[in-house]
């Protein structure tokens, strides 16, 4: 499913496949008539068991059956990347992104809270291993009853290659977006706090400027319909705002990645996340970033970001304005993110961390 999560997965594996003796790796999925499109395509092989993905949970969740072993044959070693746990049919690591359905249940439909539920009570007592993409999982892992001694810390990373400022620029022009703007980029849903960010930006009235919003829905996802609207935040936003918010919807990587280097700033005033993506990705392109005091987005951004309280609209819009009215120190910190960026979540760090799980439980 196109999200963070998937991107993170996504992440590990080619992580992995750049170590000089990679381990041999295969894919687990539910039964699915199509593959994924671009860029959720896994690049090892993928071998399905004959249950589509809902019934595969249930399965899983409820029964402890079936075994992966039932699609790829025998394995060393099993690693959920995500919250859907297979029976431990042979040792078994979990990552754990984040434990928001605990800190913010009402953000979830109630089958979500049941899901992470049974998945947070799978990873207490079967895991091996629980590994956490930052400090801030890692806590609420603990908190949560899971075993100090099962949780290992293993950040995220994302492709370092710098978008040329004439592409960006071309993307930029394609979309018809103003020569300034803010742009947001995660999947619309409640604890993303777009309610927040568009208050911010509704107090700033900026007339030359534009606030850019990117990426799929989230639960209960329709665009279209007044529940999604009004939890993501979006409801009525075009109307109110008119061309100062721009809505592009989902987007290739290339010009997501375009776009964020094209930006003025990125803003991610999300209320809680277990690492944060797009902090990092726009980092990466040398692009400032106004994300949350709170929560593991703190955490990647560090002092290269302007850290703010999500629920404090006027701490954002102050953020904001200060970037905006300062491209001097908009340039300061966005060439300090890139650099903590190229030092601190690399390639090598993921996968070396990730083979230190798979040799610790196979050992």
């Amino acid at each position: 499913m196109p999200g963070g999560t998937a991107t993170a997965a996504l992440g590990c594996v080619e992580a992995l496949g750049r170590l000089a003796a990679p381990p041999e790796t295969v894919g687990v999925s539910a039964w699915h008539r199509n593959p994924p499109e671009e860029p959720f395509i896994p690049s090892v092989p993928v071998a399905q068991l004959r249950l589509p993905r809902a019934a595969l949970y249930r399965c899983w969740h409820k029964m402890r059956w079936p075994s992966v072993q039932r699609a790829t044959g025998p394995v060393d070693a099993i690693h959920a990347t995500g919250m859907a746990v297979p029976p431990r049919t042979a040792p078994l690591a979990v990552t754990v992104n984040d434990l928001a359905f605990l800190r913010h249940p009402d953000h979830f439909t109630a089958r979500g809270v049941r899901f992470f539920a049974q998945s947070l009570e799978l990873a207490r007592n079967d895991a091996d291993i629980v590994v956490c993409p930052s400090q801030h999982t890692a806590d609420d892992c603990l908190h949560a009853g899971i075993a100090a001694e099962k949780v290992r810390i293993v950040p995220y990373w994302v492709d370092d290659c710098l978008t040329p400022p004439q592409e960006a620029e071309g993307v930029r022009q394609r979309f018809g977006l103003a020569e300034k703007f803010v742009l947001w980029v995660g999947t619309a849903e409640p604890r993303k706090n777009l309610s927040g960010l568009l208050e911010a930006w509704q107090t700033l009235d900026r007339s030359a400027e534009q606030l850019v919003l990117v990426g799929p829905a989230g639960w209960n996802s329709n665009p279209n319909s007044g529940e999604f609207a009004s939890n993501s935040g979006l409801d009525g936003a075009s109307a109110a705002h008119g061309q100062s918010v721009r809505r592009l919807g989902f987007l290739s990587e290339a010009d997501k990645r375009a776009l964020m280097r094209a930006a003025a700033m990125v803003c991610y005033p999300s209320l809680t996340e277990g690492f944060g993506l797009p902090v990092l990705e726009a980092m990466v392109q040398e692009t400032p970033v106004v994300t949350s005091a709170t929560g593991a987005t703190a955490e990647v951004a560090g002092r290269a970001g302007v850290l703010v309280d999500p629920l404090q609209p006027r701490a954002i819009a102050d953020a904001l304005a200060g970037l905006l009215d300062s491209p001097e120190e908009a340039a300061r910190l966005g060439q300090q993110g890139r650099e903590r960026a190229q030092a601190e979540f690399t390639w090598q760090r993921t996968a070396q961390g990730l083979l230190d799980v798979y040799q610790e439980i196979v050992d």
